[in-house]
Parts: structure tokens; sequence; C-alpha cells
């Protein structure tokens, strides 16, 4: 049952991002674009994104547990280090240059262009190189998290 839920939020996610259009890079750059061919649709589906989780978030907090796990998995820091921000600069400088994040470039590699593949390899690359980072050997020691 969890492996059939799991599917359908990717799948109602994926279906989401496609018909709003987010999987198509140019639209992305376009938002971007604030002094030329700027495209507001990206804020309209980002503000409705935030509507949909704040209710949700409050709905599925009311029940004293998750359905599939004992407990809720939620970050327990509310701190802002350097890891954080050179993460959420990269992830943005990737973005705006690409056109894709992950939640836009899973969906569009339907369409089988090398652009998406080459990007989704970028980014796991990406993504193996940040583990191994952070997890790589200091002084005979290994970082948990940073």
């Amino acid at each position: 049952m969890r492996l059939i839920i799991t599917y359908l939020i990717g799948a109602v996610f994926g279906v989401g991002i496609s018909i709003s259009g987010m999987a198509n890079p140019a639209k992305v750059i376009n938002f971007f674009d604030v002094a030329g061919t700027w495209d507001p649709s990206l804020l309209l589906v980002m503000v409705s994104a935030l509507a949909v989780t704040f209710v949700g978030y409050r709905v599925v907090f009311r029940r004293p547990e998750p359905l599939f796990e004992t407990v809720f998995s939620v970050p327990t820091s509310r701190r802002i280090d350097r890891p954080l921000v050179i993460g959420s600069t990269t992830f943005g400088i990737g973005w705006g240059i690409a056109g894709f994040c992950p939640g836009g470039a899973i969906p569009a590699l339907g369409t089988g262009l090398p652009e998406v593949f080459i990007f989704c390899a970028a980014m796991i690359t990406g993504i193996l190189m940040a583990k191994y980072w952070i997890t790589r050997p200091e002084r005979g020691q290994t970082r948990a998290n940073p």
C-alpha cells in the first residue's frame, strides 16, 4: 500500500509539473528574465504550492503519527548555516542556467530530449559529490552532518 501511495503522489506531482509547464526550461528561464520576456506563471505555481503545503501540513499534523512511520520526519534545526546557503545558492544558479529543477526534470525525462538527460546526469553527479564532501574523512574522523 505504501508503494502505491508513493507512486500516486509522484504521478500527481509529475502531472501537475507538466500541466503547469514547469517541465519546459524556457518557461522557467523566462521567469528569471525580469528585464526581458518575464513570465510570471512560475510565481503562480509557487504561490499555489505554498497554499497547498500550508493547508496540507495543518491537516497531516493533526494526526498523532504518520500512516506508514512511527514519527513525522521534519527538520529539527532552523539554523541558517554555511552548507544551507551554499546548497541553496548552487541550486538557484543551476535552476536559472538550465531552466530545470529536480521536480521539473524528472517528469521531463519522458520527452526523451538529450538536454534533460544531461541535466539529470549532472544533478546526480552533484548529489554524489556533495554527499562525498559532507562525509569525507577529516583528520581521521567522518562528519555525520555539518
